[in-house]
């Protein structure tokens, strides 16, 4: 039986915990919280480089979520191994994450908010959506899934969900002091951010910063955030 872990973030690609949510992650981890990473693709198609397979990609991928998430102390790391670009709203997917929510019994859920419009990626789009599904009302729901049910895997309340990436954020969560530690975390992905500078840092960290205005801290990851009463 698996331990409870307080958050469980389900993420369409590697890098996008990082980018979305790392410094938040780090917080956690360092008040003693678990956090578990869920990947749903394997990123095999995130490159621009006419010399790198898809194949090659996904093991570099791979080992550099890997090495982002020992960064910020992330013990568990699971891969599900779609393919990039292939994520859709069915319900093998749903299932897969009911299943994992089950196993792990997250008290939180952090995803890419479905609702962004115009210009989003499929994959972050298609994610936040079923995992929306996914947390309510199918992981809660008893019968949603008999076989998950009859193979052991219970049903279980998550009490909320975090969405990055979110136009119109209602909570922020300060990361004043694990900023440094969401830039490593983010830098282990070289295959994706080795080419932003100095300048690229310093622009990122004045988004944060704008999250942060008025709030009085001085840096935040910014999610709209949704409760589930019951």
């Amino acid at each position: 039986m698996q331990p409870a872990y307080y958050a469980m973030i389900i993420a369409p690609h590697p890098d996008d915990p990082e980018f979305g949510i790392a410094g938040s992650v780090a917080n956690w981890i360092s008040q003693g919280k678990e956090v578990v990473y869920i990947i749903c693709t394997n990123g095999n198609k995130g490159t621009e480089d006419p010399e790198m397979q898809p194949e090659q990609l996904t093991d570099i991928r791979k080992r550099e979520q890997l090495d982002a998430a020992e960064t910020l102390g992330v013990k568990e790391v699971v891969f599900l191994g779609h393919d990039d670009q292939s994520l859709e709203d069915t319900a093998e997917f749903r299932k897969e994450l009911v299943r994992v929510i089950r196993t792990y019994k997250p008290e939180l859920v952090a995803a890419p908010d479905p609702y962004r419009r115009y210009i989003w990626h499929h994959d972050h789009r298609i994610t936040g959506q079923v995992v929306l599904d996914a947390v309510y009302p199918y992981a809660r729901d008893r019968w949603s899934y008999p076989d998950l049910l009859q193979s052991g895997f219970q049903p279980h309340k998550v009490k909320e969900i975090l969405f990055w990436g979110a136009e119109q954020p209602n909570y922020f969560i300060d990361i004043s002091h694990s900023f440094d530690k969401k830039i490593a975390a983010l830098r282990c992905h070289k295959s994706q951010v080795g080419k932003f500078s100095k300048e690229w840092e310093d622009a990122y960290k004045n988004v944060l910063a704008s999250h942060a205005k008025d709030k009085g801290y001085d840096l935040a990851e910014a999610f709209y955030r949704v409760q589930i009463p019951w």
